[in-house]
């Protein structure tokens, strides 16, 4: 056995071969909300979701390397410490001078972000007397660099200690005028940090791909590039980057801004009986939270022109189901709507997996379990995934037209508005979760989480 690249390798034996004996895949990541973050069902993330999927691929335990810093991941990949940088990486001509970059798998844009509490720069020039950061050695410092032959006057501070999501909190607390950000990276945390806005794009769109040591021997890159064309062929990538990505599409500044003000205003009162009712359930406290805002605001005594009630609105034929006598009392509201969204998740087809099972009974909570029913039936029909959320979503819509709803079992629906209904859910539910700093660790066996290599 000898040294390739920083990683062990025997005689004659491929970089595949050798990953494929060892039985580990190392994977080198950031810790980040568009890459990999330890949420509350475990670890989580684009890059993650595709670099597990991957290792399974290869029948291989992954191990992910978190450094300490962007420039620690690019030197790390570069010298071969670890088999693929996954870590929302833009493909750049210098960084292609020194990487090997497997397919593009998604597009951004860098944006310059400012505090809507000031005034909004226009181009690069309106940022002079302002305190512009930006990550050390990223694609961002790269762009600045070549502005600079553009506007003479232009002046940053390349951070080498914080990530993007943390200079994003800066410009959100004031503490710094601005930063670049990928548009992905922003619409994530703009649920988050509500008062940050793009000023405007800076540059064409760029790509993002793994990144692979750069080497002759080419066994792991042709797998990637296998691995990209399958689940591009077969919808996968679509379906793991609508996860991520698809209830962030309509951010609503007015709503989260009320939200996050009822979070403290009114969340404190009806907590403890969220809290109560989820476990006695065995649901998430949050999700369940997240429902109750988007059925009533926390409205107790909320009654809605259809005769629906309180602050989970339950109708008349519910309340009497799971025995609420009182729909306006928040505690057998709160209790009758955990019992009732527990129900539609036990009808959910059990060959569904988490998170799309919770998002069909969300939506079967909405509508019925019976249209949502009728929609994967008609997902199937047209070829797509009953399983699945981001296709079964696409149909839903379809249920308030005649010429499909009567093909269906339980007819007519007004089926757009269980789609906005889980998204807006998905979101209050990501806030929440962000609010209340829930995300702990939770490691499946399959996974190895290491610090940086030395």
């Amino acid at each position: 056995m000898f040294i390739f690249n920083g990683l062990p390798k025997l005689l004659n034996e491929s970089v595949l071969e050798q990953i494929i004996e060892s039985g580990e895949l190392k994977v080198i990541t950031r810790n980040s909300p568009t890459s990999y973050y330890e949420g509350a069902d475990g670890p989580a993330g684009l890059e993650y979701d595709l670099a597990k999927m991957f290792a399974d691929q290869l029948g291989v335990k992954l191990t992910l390397i978190v450094p300490n810093s962007f420039s620690g991941l690019l030197d790390d990949i570069k010298n071969g410490r670890a088999h693929i940088a996954a870590a929302g990486l833009s493909i750049t001509e210098s960084r292609k001078e020194i990487l090997k970059f497997g397919p593009s798998y998604q597009e951004v844009t860098e944006q310059l972000v400012y505090n809507i509490n000031y005034d909004r720069p226009k181009d690069l020039s309106d940022i002079k007397n302002g305190l512009l950061e930006v990550v050390a050695e990223s694609s961002h410092q790269d762009t600045l660099v070549s502005e600079k032959s553009n506007y003479p006057d232009l002046d940053w501070k390349n951070n080498e200690k914080l990530e993007s999501e943390e200079l994003l909190q800066l410009v959100s607390d004031e503490v710094i005028d601005y930063t670049i950000a990928d548009s992905n990276e922003l619409v994530l945390n703009q649920r988050f940090l509500i008062n940050l806005r793009a000023a405007f794009d800076i540059g064409e769109k760029k790509e993002l791909a793994w990144a692979l040591p750069k080497n002759e021997d080419n066994s792991l890159y042709v797998a990637v590039v296998k691995f990209f064309e399958r689940i591009k062929n077969n919808g996968e990538l679509t379906r793991l980057i609508e996860r991520s990505y698809g209830h962030t599409e309509n951010f609503d500044y007015v709503g989260t801004l009320f939200f996050r003000r009822h979070i403290e205003s009114r969340l404190p009162k009806y907590q403890k009986m969220f809290e109560q009712a989820a476990d006695f359930n065995d649901l998430d406290w949050q999700l369940l939270a997240a429902i109750g805002y988007q059925e009533s605001h926390w409205n107790p005594k909320a009654i809605s022109p259809t005769g629906v009630r309180g602050i989970m609105m339950l109708t008349q034929a519910t309340a009497a189901q799971m025995g609420v006598k009182n729909r306006l009392d928040a505690k057998s509201s709160i209790d009758g709507g955990a019992r009732y969204f527990a129900s539609r998740l036990t009808r959910v087809d059990s060959t569904i997996d988490e998170p799309d099972k919770t998002w069909m009974a969300l939506a079967a909570y909405n509508v019925g379990h019976g249209h949502v029913e009728d929609a994967r039936v008609i997902t199937e029909q047209q070829g797509n995934d009953p399983n699945k959320w981001v296709d079964v979503k696409q149909v839903l819509p379809l249920l308030a037209k005649r010429k499909w709803y009567k093909k269906t079992k339980h007819g007519y629906a007004r089926g757009w508005e269980p789609v906005r209904y889980v998204e807006n859910i998905r979101s209050y539910y990501d806030v929440l979760r962000w609010v209340n700093g829930k995300d702990e660790v939770v490691e499946p066996e399959a996974l190895s989480i290491l610090p940086q290599v030395p």
